[in-house]
């Protein structure tokens, strides 16, 4: 059994006008949102052994597939987060000495960022050791109970706001 935190534990508590159903359910979600906070936490002490954040680990891991670098704009647009997020982010990352900024050779407005030989080997070892850690938590699961489980999470998935918008964005591409 997961041990819930605090702030679960005291809104079950709270629920005296749910059947019992209900709260079975309100239950398992707090697990999962238990068992995604002691994720992202351990992710973040990992990480942070290394003085890397979870954001600069996906610029070093995106930035290591690539010779030639990308734009501050690919970088966010592939990360998912804002041109000012990515600023942030690579500015630490460059005085940390994991990247280099140089001048587009083509259009010298534009700004292309490189991983140095430093941010290549932190990419390197980050990839593959943090690579691993994510894939330990679910190894000791056969290949059915991970099938039974990524089905059951598409199932609670579908039911969020952004399941459906999902879901209703994969039904217009269908048409």
């Amino acid at each position: 059994m997961i041990k819930l935190d605090q702030k679960c534990v005291a809104l079950l508590k709270r629920t005296g006008a749910y059947d019992e159903r209900t709260l079975e359910c309100m239950r398992l979600c707090f697990e999962l949102l238990t068992l995604t906070t002691a994720i992202d936490r351990d992710c973040a002490s990992r990480l942070g052994a290394h003085g890397v954040s979870e954001g600069k680990f996906v610029l070093l891991f995106l930035l290591s597939d690539t010779k030639d670098g990308l734009s501050p704009h690919e970088l966010a647009e592939q990360a998912g987060v804002t041109r000012g997020t990515i600023t942030g982010l690579l500015d630490g990352l460059e005085r940390d000495g994991h990247v280099d900024r140089h001048s587009h050779g083509e259009d010298r407005r534009k700004l292309v960022v490189r991983l140095t030989p430093k941010g290549r080997r932190l990419a390197r070892e980050l990839t593959a050791t943090h690579g691993r850690w994510i894939a330990s938590l679910f190894s000791d699961f056969s290949e059915a109970e991970r099938a039974s489980l990524r089905r059951l999470l598409a199932k609670a998935y579908a039911g969020t706001d952004a399941g459906r918008a999902s879901l209703k964005g994969s039904d217009d591409d269908r048409t």
